[in-house]
Formats: C-alpha cells, sequence, structure tokens
C-alpha cells in the first residue's frame, strides 16, 4: 500500500551514479553544470509520470537525464536528499507518511497536507510544486454487478453487507492503519473473511472469479478503464489526499531557470485522475510503450507540438 512506505533518511547509505562518473556522499549537491536529473519509483504509473514529467521539460529546453525505475520510496528518497536526483512524481498523502510517520493524515485536507510538506522539505533544498487534480489513492472496488445488486456506491454502503462479504487486499492489511484498522475504526466494517493478496493483478482476478467480492486496489488502477469494476467513495474520508505532485531540487531551479516549474507545473495542471487511468490500461493491460503515450497525452493536451 503505496502511502504506507517509510523511509529513514538519516540512516540510508546509497551508491548511486545517475549517470555521474561516481557518486556524491550524503548531504553533498551535485554540480550545478548536471542536466535535471528525472527519477521514478519502481512500478509502471511512477514510470509514465516520470516520462511525462521529463518530456515536457526537454520540450521547454531543459537537459535532462532519465533514471526511471529507480526503486522504491526508500531508495528514491534519500538519492534526493543527497541531491542525485532532482525531480519525482510523488504522491501528496504518501510522501507525507514518509517524511512525518507521526502526522495524522485521516480527513486531511489537500492544502494542510501542502503546508506540513513544504516545511519538512525546507531544509533537503527541495521544492513541491503544484499538485495535479489527479489522486491515486487506497479504494474499495466491487464488481460492477456486485454494485447494482446490493445498490453499492460508497464504503459506508458496505456496513450491513460486509459480514458476508469477502475482502482481498495485501497481507499486511490486517494491521495497517488505513486498511482493515482503519476500515473496522472509521466506518464499523467488519467482513466474513480476508483473502491476502499481494499483486493487485491477483486481486483483480479474485474479483472476476468472485474468490473475492471487495479488493483493495488503487484508484487510478488501469483495470477500472474497463468500466467493470465500481470503485467505491470514501465517503468519511479515511484515506488521505494523494494528489500527484512533482518535488525538484532547488539547484534544478536556479540553475535552468523558471522554465523548469513551468514546464512542470503545466502537466500538472492538465493531469486527471481519468488521465492516469487511461494511460495505466494502454500501458499495463494494452501493453504499449511508456515514450509514445507520454508524448500522445502530452500532444492531446498541446504541450509539446504533434508530428
Amino acid at each position: 500500500m503505496r502511502h504506507l512506505a517509510r523511509v529513514g533518511v538519516g540512516v540510508a547509505v546509497l551508491v548511486l551514479t545517475v549517470g555521474c562518473s561516481h557518486a556524491a556522499s550524503p548531504g553533498q549537491r551535485t554540480p550545478a553544470s548536471r542536466p535535471v536529473v528525472v527519477a521514478s519509483f519502481n512500478f509502471p504509473e511512477s514510470v509514465l509520470l516520470g516520462e511525462i514529467y521529463a518530456e515536457a521539460l526537454e520540450h521547454a529546453g531543459v537537459p535532462v537525464r532519465r533514471e526511471l525505475d529507480l526503486g522504491t520510496r526508500e531508495m528514491v528518497l534519500p538519492a534526493v536528499h543527497q541531491g542525485l536526483v532532482d525531480v519525482v512524481p510523488e504522491y501528496q498523502g504518501s510522501l507525507l507518511a514518509a517524511l512525518d510517520p507521526g502526522s495524522s493524515l485521516q480527513g486531511a485536507s489537500s492544502g494542510t497536507e501542502r503546508s506540513a510538506l513544504i516545511a519538512d522539505l525546507r531544509a533537503w533544498h527541495v521544492e513541491l510544486l503544484d499538485a495535479a487534480p489527479a489522486q491515486d489513492q487506497n479504494g474499495l472496488v466491487v464488481t460492477k454487478a456486485l454494485a447494482a445488486r446490493l445498490g453499492l456506491r460508497a464504503t459506508s454502503d458496505l456496513i450491513p453487507v460486509a459480514p458476508r462479504l469477502t475482502l482481498g487486499a495485501p497481507a499486511e492489511c490486517p494491521t495497517r492503519p488505513f486498511c482493515l484498522v482503519g476500515l473496522e475504526h472509521t466506518y464499523g466494517l467488519h467482513f466474513a473473511r480476508f483473502e491476502p493478496f499481494d499483486a493487485e493483478s491477483q486481486r483483480v482476478a479474485a474479483l472476476q472469479q468472485q474468490v473475492v467480492d471487495v479488493a483493495l486496489m488503487f484508484t487510478t488502477d488501469g483495470e477500472l478503464a474497463t468500466g467493470d469494476f465500481v470503485v467505491l467513495d470514501d465517503d468519511r474520508h479515511l484515506q488521505p489526499a494523494d494528489n500527484v505532485v512533482p518535488i525538484v531540487s532547488t539547484r534544478a531551479i536556479t540553475t535552468f531557470g523558471p522554465a523548469v516549474a513551468a514546464a512542470l507545473d503545466a502537466v500538472s495542471s492538465a493531469l486527471t485522475q481519468q488521465d492516469i487511468v487511461f494511460l495505466n490500461w494502454r500501458v499495463s493491460v494494452a501493453g504499449k510503450a511508456v515514450p509514445s503515450e507520454a508524448r500522445g497525452w502530452l500532444q492531446r493536451h498541446h504541450l509539446v507540438p504533434a508530428g
């Protein structure tokens, strides 16, 4: 579950080259002449977002080096902290949970999260740019047929029927505050059974085969583009606001000027949740290439020229 990752920045020791002849030591800032290093986490959606931001920067005349699919947040954030990486497409609530595990996220507004993040990132020489309308949260998903039969539109609609339903989710769900612990505390949900499936594709298959009735999925999963599933509204606001937001090093902004923030903000302002669902479907389900899908999205939104 993406927003539950934690990172010990003071403990992590990385040996990353990111295209340089040697790695920087912790806290060492990299040369001003280096291109802007765009990194992503090691899952397809993050790679897609990283490629979109990278192509937008290149179109704005900013030199870019890609370090996409770099690793988990526990690897990528220390690289940002050490000055090895300049731009990362992040998720607002997930990032705050990683930087400040003691923060209270339930019901927090996007603005509240943003203020806390700006304060947390200031010491890193990293800036938080504009957040996209798109969010990628944990969501409870049912088949369209089950939603119609039981009248399910929101998570609270599960309260009377959960005792006869099976939930499919990652193995750690029973102990996580934004999974079963939170569902029980915030909604009073008590499912008949819990089935652990760590891979989201396994949970999709379990829903399709009626092995489970409800599954925890990301709300931008490409399978949601098929129209076969319904994401139940988190009507009691258990999940934190997890808007897509790029973080960018002060070095990149200082070295290459306002074009950096302008290019990244232009992408974010146009990026919707429906866009990400469609792009995820194109790449993860239909098997299309990430660079061509990223360029296609940028062209459709008139952020790079067609052709």
